[in-house]
C-alpha cells in the first residue's frame, strides 16, 4: 500500500493538479478534508501545511514536513531531525508584512488612529502637529525577510536605517550601519521607529521590557510583528500611559488573544490588529506560499535536496 501526502493547506485547483501530478503515482493524496481518525498514521510520509502537535506526534514514519509559515521554531522542537527534514515558507510573508509595518507606522505619524476614534464620536478636532518618516532613525530588529523587506522601503522613504542581526553578515546597501543584539541598549536613544521582525527563541523572549522603554525617545514609536513576548506588554502599557514613549504597532501579542480587560485596549496611541499582517490576508501572499510548496514537491518527487530548509538547533532557516 502507498504511503500518504496529507495536505493541510489550501491550494489552488490549479497547484493541487500539479502536487497529485508529482506525487500521485508514488503517494495516497490526502486532504484535510479526507482526513479523519481512520487515517493510517503511520503511512503518512509527507505533511503540507502546519499540523497540530497531537497529529504530529502519530506520524511517526513522518519524512518530510512543509510548512506555511515562516516560524518553524515549535516544529523544530517536537521533530526528530534525523527522522525528518522540515521546510518552511520563507520568503513568502516578507512584502506583505511590510506594507502593513509602513501603513501603521504613518497611522500613528499621522494621527490617523485619532482622526479614526473621532469619527466614531463625530468630533471636528484637529490633533495637532505630526511626524515624518523622511529623515527619521529606524531600528530594525531582526533583518530577515520580513525585516529586510520594511528596512528597502523605509530606505526608499528617505529613513537612516539601521539594523540588529542575530549573527554578523556583510552589511546590504539599504541599511546605514548592521549590529548585532548586544549594541541594541546603545542604540534605542537615537532612535525613532523599532520595528521588532523576531522569531520566537530564547534569546528574544520579553527583549523588551521596562527598561528598555525608558532608554527610547518620548517621541519613538515600538512596531512588533514577530512574536508577542519579544514584549513585556505590562511595560509597554505603562510606558505608553506615561509618554515614556510615543506610540505602538502590534500585530502580536502575549497572550493571544489580547484579553478584553487588558488595558493597552484602552491606550489611545497603541494600534492593534489580532495577527492579521501576514497568513493568507494577500494574494501574493498566498502565491507565493503556493510557489514554494510546488518547488519542493517537485524536488521531493526527482529526490533532490529540498530548499527552504529549517535549521534544527536554531529554529531559523538555513543560509
Amino acid at each position: 500500500m502507498k504511503n500518504s501526502c496529507l495536505i493541510l493547506v489550501d491550494l489552488t485547483d490549479e497547484t493541487f493538479e500539479k502536487i497529485s501530478s508529482l506525487l500521485g503515482e508514488k503517494y495516497r493524496i490526502i486532504t484535510k478534508n479526507q482526513f479523519n481518525d481512520g487515517t493510517e498514521y503511520e503511512k503518512i510520509e509527507i505533511i503540507l501545511g502546519n499540523p497540530s502537535d497531537e497529529l504530529l506526534s502519530k506520524c511517526r514514519n513522518l519524512k518530510w514536513l512543509q510548512l506555511e509559515s515562516s516560524g518553524a521554531d515549535r516544529y523544530a522542537k517536537l521533530l526528530d531531525k534525523s527522522k525528518t527534514v522540515l521546510t518552511n515558507a520563507t520568503g513568502a510573508y516578507g512584502h506583505a508584512i511590510a506594507e502593513y509595518l509602513t501603513a501603521g507606522i504613518f497611522s500613528l505619524y499621522k494621527k490617523l488612529n485619532l482622526y479614526r476614534d473621532n469619527r466614531s464620536k463625530q468630533l471636528w478636532r484637529d490633533e495637532g502637529k505630526v511626524k515624518t518618516v523622511a529623515g527619521s532613525n529606524v531600528l530594525v530588529v531582526g533583518l530577515g525577510d520580513i525585516g529586510s523587506n520594511f528596512a528597502k522601503i523605509m530606505n526608499r522613504l528617505g529613513a537612516n536605517v539601521y539594523a540588529i542581526k542575530r549573527t554578523r553578515s556583510k552589511k546590504p546597501d539599504y541599511v546605514k550601519e548592521l549590529y548585532t543584539v548586544d549594541s541594541l541598549d546603545n542604540l534605542l536613544p537615537n532612535m525613532d521607529i523599532v520595528a521588532l521582525c523576531l522569531p520566537n527563541s530564547d534569546s528574544t523572549r520579553y527583549l523588551f521590557t521596562k527598561d528598555r522603554f525608558e532608554k527610547m525617545k518620548p517621541t519613538a514609536v515600538i512596531a512588533n510583528v514577530g512574536r508577542g513576548n519579544a514584549v513585556d506588554n505590562n511595560a509597554l502599557c505603562e510606558a505608553l500611559h506615561s509618554k515614556m514613549i510615543y506610540g505602538a504597532l502590534l500585530d502580536v501579542t502575549d497572550p493571544e488573544p489580547l484579553p478584553a480587560e487588558h488595558p493597552l485596549w484602552k491606550e489611545p496611541m497603541a494600534i492593534i490588529t489580532p495577527h492579521t499582517s501576514g497568513g493568507h490576508h494577500a494574494e501574493e501572499t498566498v502565491r507565493n506560499i503556493e510557489n514554494i510548496i510546488l518547488e519542493n514537491v517537485e524536488r521531493y518527487s526527482g529526490g533532490k535536496e529540498l530548499s527552504y530548509l529549517v535549521d534544527f538547533d536554531t529554529g531559523y532557516g538555513k543560509k
